[in-house]
């Protein structure tokens, strides 16, 4: 069996953009938009932080995979591929953190 990649994830997600909301998760939260889908986002960050502070490892794991999975929804919600984000932190990685942060616009 092969490795789930977070490419599959996004394939999954594309796909399921395209079908109807009486069958799909992902196309309800598309079709209720890209602030609907923010929310849920920072719904699970929160989830996400709490189960680090209560240092629960496999709670984490799943609400990281939740976290993954409402950040491609919000993408897709906002037109923005992974392969975007992905040339994003590949130009990131080209000078060091520090660099990097240093060297964004401030505003």
């Amino acid at each position: 069996m092969s490795r789930f990649t977070i490419h599959d994830l996004a394939q999954i997600i594309e796909a399921r953009a395209a079908s109807s909301g009486d069958v799909s998760y992902t196309k309800k939260l598309l079709d209720k938009g890209a602030e609907h889908c923010a929310k849920k986002l920072g719904e699970e960050a929160v989830e996400a932080v709490i189960a680090t502070i209560e240092n629960n490892r496999q709670h984490l794991i799943a609400e990281s995979a939740d976290l993954l999975f409402h950040l491609l929804v919000l993408l897709k919600a906002r037109g923005i591929t992974l392969a975007e984000v992905e040339e994003a932190l590949g130009a990131r990685t080209q000078m060091s953190g520090l660099e990097e942060k240093a060297s964004r616009p401030h505003g």
